[in-house]
């Protein structure tokens, strides 16, 4: 069942500091308070499992509204029909994504045992109902339907991660490598038969460091 707004807000979750910063902090990126319940149920799952399995360094909620949660946002307008998360973590950005946009289809991809256990945790407990976990190794997982967009964050190379999912992209299909400080020697070192699209500098609401979006496709 999905969760809903007052069920989510238990506790005037949006009225805590990190509520309150996340509400901020969609309002600068232009995204609507709608999915503001889902997103703190989210990182309450995340606390919750965060105290026992270590799934993210960062423990203090505002800092991950900020560096988990709006820095995921960040690329919601880049994306559209079926995306999957390649080495998603505790579903970062994938899951927090499918909260944000329901008409998204989203597959998280991870091999780590524990945290392909949380993400699946978080997809009931949340009731979402376009999310899905593959746990496994991004080589291994050959779909039924190819995706639209190829979704990393802190996974890889970026030569590795369009070799390690060129099978993933349907024909139109694009990657999209969220990164920190730009490395032009990364950029250079490309597999055959790829190009770089587009490099944005993305602003993440009340974090003042470098975030960068590369954007790749098949030449």
């Amino acid at each position: 069942m999905a969760m809903s707004p007052s069920s989510a807000l238990t506790g005037n979750s949006v009225d805590s500091r990190a509520g309150k910063r996340l509400i901020a902090g969609l309002s600068a990126l232009s995204i609507g308070p709608d999915c503001a319940p889902g997103l703190l149920a989210y990182l309450s799952e995340l606390e919750k499992w965060n105290a026992a399995y270590n799934l993210s360094g960062i423990r203090n909620a505002e800092e991950i509204v900020t560096r988990h949660l709006l820095d995921s946002l960040t690329v919601l307008p880049q994306v559209s029909g079926r995306i999957i998360d390649i080495g998603s973590g505790a579903g970062i950005p994938g899951l927090i994504l499918a909260i944000a946009n329901p008409t998204l289809t989203v597959v998280t991809l991870d091999s780590n045992g524990k945290k392909a256990r949380f993400m699946r945790h978080a997809i009931r407990a949340l009731g979402l109902k376009n999310a899905e976990v593959f746990e496994g190794r991004a080589e291994d997982h050959r779909p039924a339907e190819h995706y639209d967009f190829i979704v990393s964050r802190a996974f890889a190379a970026l030569g590795e991660f369009l070799s390690l999912t060129a099978h993933l992209a349907s024909p139109a299909g694009k990657w999209l490598a969220m990164k920190g400080k730009l490395d032009s020697n990364e950029q250079n070192d490309l597999p055959e038969g790829f190009h770089i699209v587009d490099v944005k500098s993305l602003t993440v609401p009340g974090l003042d460091e470098a975030r960068h979006l590369i954007v790749a496709a098949r030449a």
